[in-house]
């Protein structure tokens, strides 16, 4: 697995990580947690250094089960978790208040089995906590040894850059794909000038770049894709054009519509680091084996091309969650 750099601090990780989130939150019923340890550590045995958890995803219980995967490997891999919400469920709100930072903080390092924390990322933008606090915070974890580099999750560039000020930020993680572009307009560029890694989450649009969901597609009520605009029946369905335009470009190169979806991040920009997640092992395989499929400039001119006669359809969160991001 090629390696990248995020950040100017010299985080290096595997081009590609691991989103462990569906693993045992957001996406139905929670995997069996013998099957989930087994299917992280498929990953490292397959180059794979960089895990992403949280305390919210559980709350708790993912970063156990990421724990006790990684435990054997520890020096080898880099863990990245977050806090940010109250009680650390999302459904309550915001807290990054400077005590239940650190508090996450001590209870993360006991159920990720480890002595530090190798990427913090403060979850959404607290608008009652000035985001100077937040990175101050951070920085006397640091300081304190239990925290390596901090992130942002979903932050505007205003709070990017207020946070820069006093913590350099390693790692900005925000939804990115083909599907949801909007970074490209005023992310993207912050983070070049201040030389901040891009985490791309749900990088293949929640699997809807795969081609797996038709109009008829229905979901689990634990699945929070059955609150979100862009997946309803009449979402799906204006939006098919994009699933049928990336399944063709796939076509045309010989590799999957995941493949094509996770090179096409990879060549935007070297910092640039997608997290895809599964619960199985032929989809990991298959998205890992992305790292190697190669664009050239006229494949991304005809990509970009062909993505600006697309337009998308539905708002990526429903209206409760919405109202966290871009801050």
């Amino acid at each position: 697995m090629k390696k990248r750099i995020l950040g100017r601090g010299g985080l290096e990780v595997s081009a590609l990580g691991l989103g462990c989130m569906g693993l045992s939150f957001g996406y139905g019923p929670a995997t069996d947690r013998s099957e989930a340890v087994a299917l992280i550590r498929a990953a490292v045995e397959r180059g794979v250094t960089f895990f992403d958890t949280a305390e919210a995803y559980g709350p708790g219980l993912n970063e156990e089960v990421v724990g006790e995967a990684l435990a054997p490997f520890r020096d080898d891999v880099v863990i990245a978790t977050k806090f940010g919400f109250l009680n650390g469920k999302p459904q309550d709100g915001l807290d990054s208040r400077p005590a239940r930072i650190r508090e996450v903080a001590d209870e993360s390092l006991m159920r990720l089995r480890t002595d530090r924390i190798d990427l913090f990322y403060q979850h959404r933008v607290d608008p009652d906590v000035p985001i100077e606090d937040v990175a101050g915070t951070v920085k006397e974890l640091i300081a304190a040894g239990k925290v390596r580099h901090f992130g942002l999750s979903e932050a505007g560039v205003e709070s990017i850059r207020r946070a820069h000020a006093v913590q350099p930020v390693t790692a900005l993680q925000s939804e990115y794909s083909m599907w949801w572009r909007e970074p490209e307009t005023e992310v993207l560029p912050a983070l070049e000038e201040l030389g901040i890694g891009f985490v791309p989450f749900s990088p293949l649009g929640k699997g809807f770049l795969t081609g797996r969901f038709g109009a008829d597609a229905t979901f689990d009520k634990a699945d929070f894709r059955s609150t979100v605009p862009r997946f309803a029946p009449e979402a799906i369905k204006a939006n098919q054009a994009i699933a049928d335009l990336v399944r063709s470009l796939a076509d045309a190169k010989g590799v999957t519509p995941a493949q094509i979806a996770l090179a096409w991040l990879l060549a935007r920009k070297p910092w640039i680091v997608p997290i895809p997640g599964t619960t199985k092992l032929h989809r990991l395989e298959e998205n890992l084996g992305a790292a190697d499929v190669e664009l050239t400039a006229d494949d991304l001119a005809r990509i970009a091309q062909a993505l600006a006669s697309v337009a998308v359809h539905g708002d990526r969160y429903a209206a409760a969650q919405q109202r966290f991001v871009n801050r």
